[in-house]
């Protein structure tokens, strides 16, 4: 697929007051180890454990609150339609309050699956169309932590370079959010210091024809 904008931003939009709010529930609840895929719903080893964390290290709780998806959903709207995507949605999934503490990262991977969800719900034959992130701690407040992207996949005239990765810096100040479509390969690197806080969603419709 080619795209002329492989990620949309808005800096600094969801008032400190609700980014507050959101943490302060986030941390109101008890989290969870974070898993990747073909890890989920199951008991895990601790070779499991150790294999896992090799790609993903982070604690989580997953959140729906009617209160933040309206907070949200006026800029996933806006960027699908201001980057030109205009991708067909209708459902969001849970949101992920994720921490990121010293140390903790999640090294490349893209948030769509190569199947529509087959598990009997109101999910059920969609896929991950757009992908969201809110930042509830400002970029003062820590270190590493970085979101990135790499765009070689889709863009022909990058496919021969060793590397063309992108840091999304416009969402480091408090509330800034970044959305993009679930395909692009992303990370956030090792937090080096303090601890960053976020807000992740995913956005489903059925699949591309």
């Amino acid at each position: 697929m080619n795209l002329s904008n492989y990620y949309w931003y808005f800096t600094s939009v969801i008032p400190p007051r609700i980014c507050d709010d959101i943490v302060k529930h986030g941390l109101s609840k008890a989290d969870t180890m974070a898993r990747t895929g073909g890890y989920d719903n199951k008991k895990l080893t601790k070779n499991e454990i150790k294999d896992m964390k090799r790609k993903r290290n982070s604690d989580l709780v997953w959140l729906n609150d009617t209160w933040i998806y309206k907070e949200l959903h006026p800029y996933i709207h806006a960027a699908n339609k201001n980057s030109g995507w205009n991708f067909e949605w209708d459902r969001s999934e849970s949101c992920q309050f994720t921490k990121y503490k010293l140390n903790q990262y999640y090294d490349w991977h893209c948030d769509s699956w190569d199947k529509p969800y087959q598990n009997p719900g109101p999910d059920f034959g969609r896929v991950r169309k757009l992908s969201m992130t809110c930042q509830l701690t400002d970029g003062s407040e820590y270190q590493g932590g970085e979101l990135e992207f790499d765009f070689r996949n889709y863009d022909p005239h990058l496919r021969n370079k060793k590397t063309h990765i992108i840091q999304a810096k416009e969402i480091l100040p408090k509330g800034s959010i970044v959305v993009f479509p679930s395909f692009v390969w992303h990370r956030v690197k090792p937090v080096t210091k303090g601890t960053r806080y976020s807000l992740v969603m995913w956005n489903l419709g059925y699949p591309f024809k």
